[in-house]
Order: structure tokens, then C-alpha cells, then sequence
């Protein structure tokens, strides 16, 4: 099979059909074999409904549906799970992504041999205040974090290459971090192409605040992940043994001036540079344990299930 298209998608039943019938014009005229899953995370209006309407009438098209609303990076997840495709084309269902955009991506994948392909928006329609200062502050912080030179790391339409979606663990809120995952897996040959940016035809942004505030927090975590996930004894312990040595220094320094220097002086514990060292020391060994209970937690970690699915369609 040389497509698989995963659309994660909550509450987007009036954009569905059009999104479907524009995939599979592309996909026909580009004779291309293919399949097209949609993710339903959770949707309260009837865009489940539709989506089985469209797999009865059209066998490439295939359906998960959640149990409850899980996110955006567990629906593509999911999707990556079951995708069967030579190339992964990932896009929003929100008309926002054109379809056009595939064949071009696909070349880019087959024949110029990226692993990953992100879109870059260049020219949107969102709002300059909701939306886009936020985002262009967003992928510049990205950028000097993780050091992949992507200018639109938020765009959801990227193609990929099976390997990648395969080897790469899709969690939390990390669906935008995914290029930084496939460097961080090894898969560094990472391109950018400027797709077409569309006006909202149908529904409301689920962009919010909220969004703003998570996306920076995950890249504190990605960047720590990146760096440590595998060695936290590196960065905790490291930190302990500095704190530590700061401590006992200064412990050792009070001694020997009371001892040497001034015998006859106040107290040890009278001087406010003994509880500095006491609370370096304390704070010291507990980075040390921290990263000796990571190195545990790291090795003895078990598999868990992060989302639940009510009901698939045309899955194997």
C-alpha cells in the first residue's frame, strides 16, 4: 500500500464527507493505493456517524473511535498503530489542510528519501493575536530547545516515512514534538515544504490559552527527555554532587575558623552560613536520590495503556 492518511479529529462531523471525497480525488487521480483512518477522539456531535456512513460505502476508509476524549497525540497514536501505508500522511479535520498537498509530499518521501516532512503554513488565516504570534513565539523556543530548524512545528499535515511512525512513542501531548522525537530516535533526515493554509470552513478553533501554556511545558519535558530520559543519574546526580561538595565546603570552612581562628567566637550553629551549607547538603542528597529512583523507575517500568477504544471499523 503506498498511503495511509491518519486524521485525528474531535467534533468535525460537517467537514468529514468533503475531506473524504477531496482524499480520494486526489488519491484516484494520482493512482495511488491507499488507506484513510479517522481517529474520532471522543466527539459528543455525530461526526462518528458519518464516519461509518463513509466506510460502508467505501472500504478504504477505516475508523477508532475513543471511549472518551484522550488527546491529540493519543489518537495519532492509535493511528500510527494501524497504519499499513508505505508513507504516513497525518492532516487535521478541519478542511484546514489541503489534500493537494499529498502527492508532492509523497515524492518527497519516496524519492528524496526524508523521513519526516513537516508543512509549514506560511501564509495562515488564523488570528494574528489568538494564534499566530503565539505560534511564531512558540517554534522559535522550539527551535533553539530542540535544535530541529522547523519553522511550523504545530502544523498537523506531515508525512512520513513507516519507519519513523513505527519507532517513534506518541504520548502525553507530544503529537507536537514529533519531529524532535523522530532526531531523538534517529531518524534525522528531517525536510519542510510550504503547503497551502485554509480558512476554517466549518466549527470553532480548539486552539485556546491553555494549549499555549501545555505547549511550552512540553518542551521543558521534551528537552529534559531528550537529554536524560535515558541517563537521569546524569543530570540528578550531577546536581547532587555539586549541591553536596557547595555544603560540606562551607561546613568544612566554619569548622576550621572556629577551630583555628576564632575559638572563642559564637556557636557553630549561632552563624546563619551553617544552615546554608546544612540545606545545600540536604538539598544535594535528595537531587541524588532523585536520580538514583529515576535509574530504578527507568529500569523496572512497565507498559501501560493510555487510551481505550469503544469501537473500530475495517481494522484488521
Amino acid at each position: 500500500m503506498d498511503l495511509s492518511v491518519v486524521i485525528p479529529l474531535l467534533n468535525e462531523q460537517d467537514s468529514l464527507t468533503e475531506l473524504h471525497d477531496w482524499i480520494v480525488r486526489v488519491m484516484k487521480s494520482n493512482h495511488f493505493s491507499y488507506e484513510i483512518l479517522f481517529i474520532d477522539d471522543g466527539s459528543t456531535d455525530k461526526s462518528w456517524d458519518t464516519i461509518t456512513q463513509l466506510s460502508a460505502k467505501d472500504p478504504n476508509v477505516k475508523g477508532i473511535r475513543f471511549l472518551k476524549n484522550f488527546g491529540k497525540s493519543q489518537a495519532l497514536h492509535a493511528g500510527f498503530d494501524e497504519a499499513q501505508g508505505d508513507v504516513i500522511i497525518t492532516m487535521d479535520a478541519d478542511l484546514q489542510d489541503s489534500p493537494d498537498e499529498i502527492p508532492e509530499l509523497y515524492q518527497m518521501i519516496k524519492q528524496e528519501g526524508f523521513d519526516l516532512v513537516s508543512g509549514w503554513k506560511k501564509k495562515r488565516y488564523d488570528s494574528v493575536i489568538a494564534k499566530n504570534l503565539p505560534s511564531k513565539l512558540f517554534n522559535w523556543a522550539a527551535r533553539k530547545t530542540s535544535g530541529v530548524k522547523l519553522h511550523d512545528f504545530n502544523c498537523g499535515l506531515k508525512a512520513y516515512n513507516i519507519d519513523v511512525v513505527k519507532n517513534i512513542d506518541v504520548n502525553g501531548e507530544m503529537h507536537r514534538y514529533i519531529p524532535v522525537l523522530s532526531k531523538n530516535a534517529g531518524f534525522t533526515n528531517i525536510g519542510e515544504k510550504v503547503v497551502q493554509h485554509q480558512a476554517r470552513k466549518y466549527g470553532e478553533t480548539k486552539f485556546g490559552i491553555d494549549r499555549f501554556i501545555h505547549g511550552f511545558l512540553d518542551l521543558i519535558t521534551i528537552w529534559f527527555l531528550s537529554r536524560f530520559a535515558r541517563r537521569p543519574m546524569h543530570l540528578f546526580g550531577a546536581l547532587g554532587v555539586i549541591m553536596f561538595t557547595i555544603g560540606f565546603a562551607f561546613s568544612a570552612y566554619l569548622g576550621i575558623d572556629k577551630l583555628y581562628f576564632n575559638p572563642f567566637g559564637r556557636l557553630i550553629t549561632q552563624r546563619p552560613q551553617f544552615y546554608i551549607a546544612l540545606a545545600t547538603m540536604i538539598i544535594g542528597t535528595q537531587f541524588f536520590v532523585a536520580g538514583f529512583l529515576g535509574e530504578l523507575i527507568l529500569r523496572n517500568r512497565p507498559d501501560k495503556q493510555r487510551y481505550f477504544i469503544k469501537q473500530t471499523l475495517n481494522l484488521k
